[in-house]
């Protein structure tokens, strides 16, 4: 008995051991050296003498610029997530509680197409419809609506616009997983109470549902404030974000220390993010737990 419970630890470390290689490898390694790279004075490859410095993060915040681009790309992480929620909290309510089968399947086909869909191409058909030509700016000047085109393209509204649409799925599928292991009979037993619909959702469902709406609103700033491809095609470099001027810091600049450094502000950014999610579900567990 002792000898079995003595080596069942090794098999089960065994069965971890490469999972854990694997994320030390692509994970942590990466991470790290980008961590070094941000606090050296140059690149060790290439300079055999370098220091420990934090001049590209005095940089960053010395630098009103530097604050302007990452409280841009915060902001358009938040306006998406709340687009996103927006749209998708009805439509996952919808899938959660649709009683068909078919209806549910068809329901998850459209929510899944378009992530059948490159990003590129997604970004690009976004293209055709928001430029100054494009399919919405020249049925409304047919219509007689506007006399000019609409400023569509290379604003934030058009990047969020593009976001939004590559993002809402992440959205549905975490609140519809949520939404569903809610008891439909808390509601009807709410109704009988006389409470209204609206009210039995209020005071019922959305609150059992703010884990999901907490899970799928990180989900969906952290994919939307570590976007490239859609902020650069929709925005091109006149609306500037973490992400582009990291890929700018490297492409024009070879700046690969202060790039570094753009990489783990937006990292720490991230992180902050899910320390926030946890307090905030763990207080939500509480009041649960109390009530």
């Amino acid at each position: 008995m002792s000898s079995a419970s003595t080596t069942r630890p090794n098999g089960v470390a065994l069965f971890i051991l490469p999972s854990a290689l694997l994320f030390a490898l692509f994970f942590f390694l990466p991470i790290g050296l980008m961590a070094l790279m941000s606090a050296l004075t140059g690149n060790p490859v290439v300079m055999p003498k370098v220091a420990f410095t934090t001049r590209h993060y005095a940089r960053i915040v010395n630098d009103p610029y530097y604050l302007e681009v990452i409280w841009t790309t915060i902001r358009i992480g938040l306006v998406t997530t709340l687009v996103a929620l927006a749209i998708g909290y009805p439509l996952a309510h919808w899938m959660a509680r649709i009683k068909s089968r078919t209806g549910h399947a068809l329901l998850l086909m459209a929510v899944l197409a378009p992530m059948l869909t490159g990003i590129v191409v997604r970004t690009f058909a976004w293209m055709t419809l928001l430029s100054d030509k494009g399919v919405i700016n020249q049925t409304l000047m047919s219509l007689g609506l506007i006399a000019q085109p609409l400023k569509l393209m290379y604003t934030e509204t058009g990047i969020v616009i593009g976001l939004v649409h590559i993002y809402v799925p992440f959205m549905v599928l975490t609140l519809t997983g949520v939404i569903g292991r809610i008891d439909e009979r808390l509601e009807q037993a709410a109704e009988n109470l006389g409470a209204s619909p609206l009210r039995a959702f209020l005071e019922v469902t959305l609150p059992l549902s703010l884990p999901g709406i907490l899970a799928g609103s990180l989900l969906v700033f952290a994919l939307a404030i570590s976007a490239y491809v859609t902020p650069i095609l929709l925005g091109g470099f006149q609306i500037m974000t973490l992400p582009i001027l990291i890929y700018q810091q490297i492409s024009a600049n070879f700046n690969v220390g202060f790039a570094a450094a753009l990489g783990i502000v937006l990292l720490v950014i991230s992180l902050m993010l899910v320390i926030a999610y946890n307090r905030a579900l763990g207080l939500v567990s509480g009041q649960r737990e109390l009530q």
